[in-house]
């Protein structure tokens, strides 16, 4: 077992590959809690790819990630693993995001068993025809529900105007018609695929004994039989850079229109520290653009443009990625018009220093009030492994960024070729 110590923030992270494959992480805490997430380097963008044992690339339904994240809570006697957690005086639950998928429990009592019931049930696939038949009904129940939801339908609307082909313009639970192809065959394909303990990271925080936790590990895999698996087989489409459409209005019932504009990324295809330093670059641009404390947003409060949903983030992962600014407004076309001219305007300013480090202190301050939160780093850590990225790394590179990377990056991101624009009006 190895460790590494990150010594501005004080934390240790303690780490071991096992002969299977698997990748195990831990990080003792003190708390009252232990938080563990078993996750797959798979999600709703991996429609395209060669299944193990096969030689042919397949294309499988848009939503099958998200479906296979439903099944895998299926016990082999019918019955629902959240059963076992709650008697065992844990709680449970499962995402899938756009590419990977998670499953975590969190408790006070019964860490080793819980721990081995995680393993367990994501490690035994035992649905059946029937019940994959039963479960399109209630995902299908699930995505009406997101399709009458007017802040998904903005949030995804905007992602379809920016790509022509890659998958992650396709909604993350894939339609009522796509899944409706799903079969028990198609979903152990994804499953011996991607759920491979090579392509998977096990992460546990708390008041953990990390030696123990490795010998309860090592026991579980060394009862289960799994062969060496060649590296997964990936194919995603090109992806022009600019672009799919301009704008979209959709009319639903709202009682108040909405709009956001976004600006989709042209080099996507960074990893490790490369990528840590652009997301962090675009998320402080985004800041000194519309931060709470800004003159620009001040303007926006006081032309009555936005109210208290106003927002921005940015999202960037390998092969992907789009910054989205805005909310609920009363004048959705003078909203999106003003937030481009402020980004216009604001390329050609000069970006002060005080400016500049205020708005990194006050990220900094965000960041480290999150690394408080056991949940947080429970459910973070998986995702900046798997970027090749360290989280505790953040803060140092933060203070690392010049105002000449923030330039660099603002002229790159905020690209006229990559803007969009999504609004919702009142039916």
């Amino acid at each position: 077992m190895k460790k590494q110590y990150f010594s501005q923030l004080d934390e240790t992270i303690f780490f071991h590959t096992l002969d299977n494959g698997l990748k195990v992480y831990m990080l003792p805490k003190q708390s009252n809690k232990t938080f563990a997430t078993f996750t797959t380097q798979y999600g709703s963008i991996d429609n395209t790819f060669k299944p193990l044992n096969q030689e042919q690339v397949v294309t499988v339904p848009d939503g099958i990630a998200h479906f296979l994240e439903h099944k895998m809570f299926e016990k082999p006697d019918g019955t629902d693993v959240f059963h076992d957690f709650g008697e065992q005086g844990a709680s449970a639950n499962a995402f899938t995001s756009f590419n990977r998928t998670a499953y975590l429990f969190s408790s006070t009592s019964n860490v080793d068993k819980n721990l081995n019931t995680l393993i367990d049930f994501v490690q035994t696939p035992a649905w059946t025809d029937e019940s994959v038949e039963k479960e399109k009904g209630i995902i299908g129940q699930e995505i009406r529900m997101y399709d009458d939801n007017p802040d998904w339908r903005l949030f995804f609307g905007l992602i379809e105007n920016m790509y022509h082909h890659h998958p992650i313009k396709i909604d993350i639970a894939g339609t009522v018609e796509s899944i409706s192809h799903i079969t028990k065959d198609l979903l152990l394909d994804c499953y011996h695929t991607f759920y491979h303990p090579s392509n998977m990271i096990l992460f546990v925080t708390g008041p953990i004994d990390p030696e123990h936790i490795i010998h309860l590990v090592e026991d579980n895999q060394g009862k289960k039989d799994y062969t060496n698996k060649k590296a997964i087989e990936h194919v995603f489409p090109d992806e022009p850079r600019r672009v799919a459409k301009s704008e979209s209005i959709l009319h639903m019932a709202v009682q108040t229109p909405k709009c956001l504009i976004g600006f989709k990324e042209p080099k996507p295809y960074r990893s490790g520290k490369e990528l840590m330093k652009h997301e962090i670059a675009v998320n402080l641009l985004l800041e000194l653009m519309f931060g709470r404390g800004t003159e620009r947003y001040r303007t926006l409060i006081d032309d009555g443009l936005i109210d208290e949903s106003f927002s921005f983030e940015y999202t960037e992962e390998y092969g992907f990625g789009f910054s989205a600014i805005g909310g609920n407004t009363e004048q959705p076309e003078q909203l999106k018009q003003k937030l481009r001219e402020m980004v216009i305007n604001f390329k050609n300013e000069t970006i002060d220093t005080k400016s500049f480090d205020n708005a990194r202190r006050k990220r900094m301050g965000s960041i480290l009030r999150s690394l408080n939160s056991l949940d947080y780093i429970a459910n973070q850590f998986t995702r900046y492994k798997f970027n090749q990225m360290d989280l505790f790394e953040l803060i140092p590179e933060l203070e690392k960024l010049t105002i000449e990377d923030l330039k660099q990056t603002l002229h790159e991101h905020f690209s006229e070729e990559g803007f969009t624009s999504c609004t919702v009006l009142k039916k």
